[in-house]
């Protein structure tokens, strides 16, 4: 027997791994903004070894389909390599061009979320909100970044355009960069935004006013 055989079966069960976490991607059972099971409930889902679960994460995590967050877990930020591309690409940016791209993403999101929202999306930016407020008081930086990227995740779902929410999902580690770069690694005063108003204007179906509140925080952004 060839003294690849060893290996090239090593791969071969890689790939099949691969192709069961995609196919747990694609048919929405781990939807975008997931976290993805531990390790261990892998393993032992998939009956596969340790090493095995570790190569076929970290593969998707290379095509930028899942993403990694220290201290946190493993999450869906797009549903296909292409889509991950988009978001390698975005990672990279320049804080300027990257506050530009928000910009851009969570006007049109906000405007559309004030004339789509349910009921069901104003409870989800409700409790948003309050997750947001309550990391800002803890004075816990990471907390606040998560909890700040949520509350806009949660509108841009509001705006029921699927498109837009995979591109903001794929979107996900350069935001998190801007938010960020806006505290400076501390929870001060004169650092807070409101986003109360914003939430206040989608609930009032306002699409002007929600655009408006929207905009506002990243224009002061983009000129610090």
């Amino acid at each position: 027997m060839s003294s690849s055989a060893p290996a090239q079966r090593r791969q071969t069960l890689v790939q099949q791994v691969i192709q069961q976490l995609r196919e747990q991607i694609s048919t929405g059972e781990w939807p975008l903004g997931s976290k993805i099971p531990t390790e261990p409930r892998l393993v032992e889902a998939l009956g596969v070894g340790r090493n095995t679960v570790r190569e076929a994460v970290r593969a998707l995590e290379n095509a930028g389909v899942l993403e990694c967050r220290q201290g946190s877990g493993t999450y869906v930020i797009s549903t296909d390599e292409l889509t991950g591309a988009v978001a390698r690409r975005l990672a990279a940016a320049e804080m300027a061009d990257a506050v530009e791209v928000r910009r851009a993403f969570e006007v049109e999101a906000a405007r559309l979320a004030a004339l789509r929202r349910t009921p069901a999306d104003l409870v989800a930016l409700d409790a948003a909100l309050v997750e947001r407020e309550a990391a800002w008081q803890s004075g816990r930086v990471a907390d606040f970044v998560e909890t700040d990227a949520a509350l806009h995740t949660v509108i841009v779902a509001a705006a029921h355009n699927a498109m837009l929410a995979e591109l903001y999902a794929s979107f996900g580690t350069a935001m998190r960069a801007t938010v960020a770069e806006a505290v400076r690694g501390e929870l001060l005063p004169d650092r807070y935004t409101d986003h109360g108003q914003l939430v206040e204007a989608i609930r009032a179906g306002d699409p002007e006013r929600a655009a408006h509140e929207a905009g506002a925080f990243l224009e002061t952004l983009h000129r610090a």
